[in-house]
């Protein structure tokens, strides 16, 4: 009869995890193509001692991925971007099972990490407020809205902002921040339903820049006096006939220039330096981490709007991992009211 020390051990069932993520398999030219994205399975081992598991929950789809992928991303490698996560396995005290991080994994179904760079959601998050905000008003692009606004532009009460892209991640925030502190403010925009969009979160004037005759009569008709501030997302030759109604003094944060990314020859002129003269403007290029300390904060304060009703947050989610690739080619092309965020 066997006794129990002769017994053989069961061996403990290691749970593999298949990953998916979606690689860029050569660089785009021009604007990209479904067939410059490919989809990579592995298997992921079990997390080792100070590692966690996390799964993706929602993920981001940006503009500036467009203009990061020739200098941040190799042929064959995986497209870069922010993911609300949940921690499925732990061995990080840190980030208990079940919790729910923000994380730059890229495009990633599944991720191991040793938890750096995991950011946790804020604890005083509310139940009814959807994580996916993490990705937008209550994240990068509501942090570079308020930004650009307090230390670019140094925005004052009374004064008036023109914002283009003004439907967009970014755009619908600086212009609701820009109504919170007193101004006036006036969205570029580029459908009707965008423009209607605009007035209900309570722009001034909206005006459909691709239905207008003339740019220069729409933004002369919208505010007759000029503007004193430019928040710039869009960049190229529309640009430069702003500068031409901007008031003496007046400010421009430069936030993101997507008319251009796609280009594969850069665009040239007109040159925008004898009206900055003339008119003594300041513009400034920005990125939203030179003011990394202040994020918490400034988090809070996103927040605290959300839960006041005095910011509103429209998200344009598509369902699906397989549909990353179409969900960002989607938002190249402005198919997106507010944030354009991709549900697994």
């Amino acid at each position: 009869r066997m006794t129990g020390q002769y017994l053989p051990t069961a061996k403990k069932r290691r749970i593999m995890v298949k990953a998916k993520s979606w690689v860029m398999t050569k660089h785009f030219d021009g604007f990209p193509k479904k067939s410059d994205f490919g989809l990579k399975v592995e298997e992921l081992p079990e997390p080792k001692d100070g590692e966690v598991l996390l799964e993706a929950v929602f993920l981001s789809v940006d503009p500036y991925m467009r203009l990061f992928s020739k200098t941040h991303i190799k042929e064959g490698g995986v497209m870069i971007g922010e993911q609300v996560a949940k921690v499925i396995q732990s061995k990080n005290p840190a980030f208990p099972v079940g919790s729910h991080v923000v994380s730059n994994s890229g495009w990633r179904t599944h991720t191991l990490s040793d938890g750096t760079g995991l950011t946790p959601i804020l604890p005083e998050w509310p139940k009814d407020v959807s994580l996916s905000l993490v990705l937008g008003a209550i994240g990068i692009p509501g942090l570079t809205a308020v930004y650009g606004i307090e230390e670019v532009l140094g925005l004052q009460k009374g004064e008036t902002l023109l914002v283009n892209a003004a439907a967009g991640a970014v755009g619908s925030v600086v212009g609701q921040i820009a109504k919170i502190k007193g101004c006036k403010v006036v969205g570029s925009a580029g459908s009707d339903a965008k423009v209607a969009y605009l007035k209900e979160l309570g722009f001034d004037e909206a005006f459909n820049y691709k239905t207008v005759g003339s740019l220069e009569e729409a933004l002369r008709k919208a505010s007759p006096e000029g503007y004193d501030c430019f928040f710039e997302n869009v960049g190229g030759s529309s640009s430069y006939v702003v500068l031409q109604q901007m008031k003496k003094f007046g400010r421009i944060a430069v936030c993101g220039t997507i008319s251009t990314y796609n280009d594969s020859e850069p665009q040239t002129g007109p040159y925008p330096y004898s009206t900055m003269l003339f008119k003594e403007l300041k513009m400034e290029g920005f990125v939203y981490s030179r003011w990394q300390h202040k994020d918490h904060e400034t988090l809070k304060r996103l927040l605290a709007w959300v839960k006041e009703g005095k910011l509103q947050c429209r998200e344009h989610v598509t369902k699906g991992f397989e549909n990353m690739p179409a969900a960002f080619m989607g938002m190249l092309q402005g198919e997106n009211t507010g944030k354009a965020v991709v549900a697994v």
